[in-house]
């Protein structure tokens, strides 16, 4: 058998580029070796380290197990006197121009003078009693008061007694209150008027009506007062009633809507008709500013022969003798309290204690001779 014919060897492919030679790697530059005296160093610093470690855990334990009680605050010190020659004049007026001298001051004065017991109006009995000689002279000496039918006041039990409101200085409820209180001395009722709002806007004048019995003129007030059978007065005139002019005295106003009249059928209360006469002359209103009484907080501004040209003292009543009438008393007892929703009834009850009180003022206004001596 033939051997094979060996194969050409394939020739190598020419390669595209030849290998680039390395470079030689520098030589490592060895280490330097650390000294015997660092390496002992490092050795002191790291135990040092695990030392602390140790106590601060310590410590931090501690604390976890115990918790920590904050010590009580100490007290500041004591902060000494001054010395007694350190206060001086000026010291002593700029403690007294202030408010909370005063409010102090005057707070001390009027607990002393005030009950122990103010009812629920603020009417207060101990400077009731303090005040009452004033209004004494006012109704014996000065006005020199003249009172008439003071028995059909009722004795005890609730009454509501209705007058024309008279004066530019209103003292027709003071008066009617010392009237009935001097004039059935065994008894001894007191006497409850509603006052306008706007009195109570002013700082005394507000607390001195209200301590002496004055109560602030709305539905709710009366009917309270009459629930607890007291004996109250109301001018349903109301501001249209002081404010009236001179030509137009004893002239009465319309009774507004005639709420007195629902306010005694829902209590079932009996209305005595009162005439107060002298009052509109003790300070005769000439005319009557409107324009900014806003800002003062009073319906209207009076103009007196004496007020505004005298200043405050232009407002001093003249002395002028008074007579109060108290009419027979209207009772109300056949009519039952849902009729305070009936307003032809309301409008002619209105109506017949209206013309009762102005006949009463026309009787007693015929009799008179003069305004100063009656």
């Amino acid at each position: 058998m033939d051997d094979p014919k060996p194969k050409p060897k394939a020739a190598r492919k020419p390669s595209a580029a030849p290998p680039k030679p390395k470079a030689p790697k520098a030589p490592r530059k060895p280490r330097p070796k650390r000294p015997a005296a660092s390496a002992e160093a490092d050795t002191r610093s790291e135990a040092l380290l695990e030392e602390l470690e140790h106590r601060l855990d310590a410590i931090i334990g501690d604390h976890k197990l115990e918790p920590a009680v904050a010590p009580p605050p100490t007290p500041p010190p004591p902060t000494p006197p001054p010395p007694p020659d350190s206060t001086t004049v000026f010291d002593t007026a700029r403690d007294m121009l202030t408010s909370d001298f005063y409010l102090r001051r005057w707070g001390r004065l009027a607990m002393r003078s005030r009950s122990e017991e103010v009812d629920d109006f603020g009417y207060d009995p101990t400077y009731d009693k303090r005040i009452k000689p004033f209004f004494d002279f006012l109704y014996e000496r000065y006005f020199r008061v003249e009172c008439r039918g003071i028995s059909n006041v009722p004795r005890h039990g609730r009454c509501m007694l209705v007058a024309n409101h008279s004066g530019t200085i209103p003292f027709d409820g003071p008066m009617l209150k010392t009237a009935v209180k001097r004039e059935q001395p065994s008894v001894g009722r007191d006497v409850r008027w509603l006052a306008e709002d706007f009195v109570f806007h002013f700082p005394f004048l507000g607390s001195f009506e209200s301590r002496i019995g004055a109560v602030r003129a709305c539905q709710e007030n009366a009917e309270r007062l009459l629930r607890q059978e007291a004996l109250v007065a109301v001018f349903p005139e109301g501001t249209k009633g002081i404010g009236k002019l001179f030509r137009d005295r004893y002239k009465l106003q319309r009774f507004g809507r005639g709420g007195f009249i629902r306010l005694a059928l829902r209590t079932q209360t009996p209305i005595v008709p009162v005439a107060i006469v002298g009052a509109e002359e003790t300070n005769p209103m000439l005319f009557r500013v409107e324009s900014f009484s806003k800002l003062l907080g009073v319906p209207y501004v009076p103009v007196t022969p004496t007020f505004p040209l005298l200043g405050p003292l232009g407002l001093m009543p003249a002395p002028t003798k008074w007579k109060i009438v108290f009419g027979e008393p209207l009772d109300l007892g056949d009519y039952g309290p849902e009729s305070e929703n009936d307003e032809m009834l309301v409008s002619r009850l209105a109506e017949t204690v209206r013309q009762s009180i102005q006949g009463l003022l026309d009787a007693a206004v015929r009799e008179r001779k003069s305004v100063l001596f009656g």
